[in-house]
């Protein structure tokens, strides 16, 4: 009995290593130039329908510094909504060569209003709420980021 809860507790600690670690999404470096200088961002990559659809719901905070980039298999515009997102955001749309198309600042959280790219976009950049501001970010400035081409 007692070998038996030495290898239940065991194996209780390896699933809280694993699901701790999992809880920390894999993050990449991304640039943005504006007329203020080259901002630095550590993003999580949405590159498959499925990433794409969940993106940053139901998180409750998201660090300064840190974003989620949506990659797109084709050019063409987009459409995002902020439902069961807690968190209002900035989002960037993006060209197949890094050049920002637009932005949408502030989005409203758990709102279901369609954003709109208004424009053929390859991604979109989510920043948290102001970000985009208090950088200058402005139609044309620049992503650098391997995507981009």
């Amino acid at each position: 009995m007692n070998r038996a809860l030495v290898f239940a507790g065991a194996s209780l600690v390896g699933l809280a290593l694993f699901f701790s670690a999992a809880a920390e999404p894999a993050t990449q470096d991304l640039q943005i130039v504006t007329a203020s200088g080259v901002h630095a961002y550590e993003v999580e990559v949405a590159a498959d329908e499925q990433s794409r659809e969940h993106g940053l719901m139901d998180r409750s905070q998201m660090p300064a510094d840190h974003g989620m980039l949506f990659e797109f298999p084709t050019r063409a515009p987009v459409t995002f909504w902020m439902k069961n997102t807690h968190i209002s955001l900035d989002m960037i749309f993006i060209d197949k060569d890094g050049t920002v198309a637009g932005v949408a600042a502030r989005a409203t959280p758990m709102s279901e209003a369609l954003i709109r790219s208004n424009a053929p976009v390859v991604a979109v950049l989510e920043l948290n709420a102001g970000q985009a501001a208090e950088i200058g970010l402005k139609r044309g400035d620049k992503v650098k980021f391997p995507f981009f081409h």
